[in-house]
């Protein structure tokens, strides 16, 4: 029999057909009770792992940054899971709401607009939540832009400190930039 291929078409980009290629390994079954840490591409769709298809695909619910543009890209996948808006200003109700499904034996993906939750990210506080509440978390890797940019500057990578998002305040982001730039070496 000839294989079955796949072709999902978004913006002209192509996916691979190594999504429909089958892992039935055990290594890759969604686990009852565990919130699942999903990158996200950063800017090419083709980015996204076939393994975090499989997670969007087979969670009970999605985390999400913003539910308008995860929506785009759970639509793209054919994905039709429910969500769950999770963010900077709801994280703490919402966090509790999440836990408490987990704790009831659902699964979660928690997913971000682009790159990888829990850095730089509120979901650093459910992943908190979570492991002080026992609940099993695990990760998906994926795009993650501040290794991307180092791995493609030149510097030094051996020894870095990533600082995360800079400081929306014009004083705060000037003395962050001027203590970082004597540590600079390339």
């Amino acid at each position: 029999a000839t294989p079955r291929k796949t072709v999902i078409y978004m913006n002209e980009q192509t996916l691979p057909d190594r999504y429909d290629a089958p892992i039935d390994d055990g290594k890759n079954r969604i686990e009852p009770g565990t919130l699942y840490l999903v990158a996200t591409p950063i800017g090419n769709l083709a980015d996204l792992s076939a393994r975090a298809v499989r997670v969007l695909s087979g969670v009970d619910f999605i985390a999400a940054e913003d539910t308008r543009n995860s929506g785009r890209l759970l639509s793209y996948l054919d994905i039709h899971k429910p969500m769950i808006s999770y963010f900077e200003h709801n994280k703490r109700e919402r966090g509790e709401t999440i836990c408490e499904r987990l704790k009831g034996g659902e699964s979660c993906a928690l997913i971000t607009d682009a790159g990888m939750p829990a850095i730089s990210d509120p979901g650093e506080d459910l992943v908190k939540l979570c492991i002080k509440n026992g609940i099993k978390v695990e990760a998906v890797p994926g795009p993650v832009a501040f290794a991307t940019a180092l791995a493609i500057s030149g510097m030094n990578s051996r020894r870095f400190t990533f600082e995360g998002f800079p400081p929306a305040e014009k004083q705060e982001r000037k003395k962050l930039f001027y203590k970082n730039t004597n540590n600079i070496s390339l």
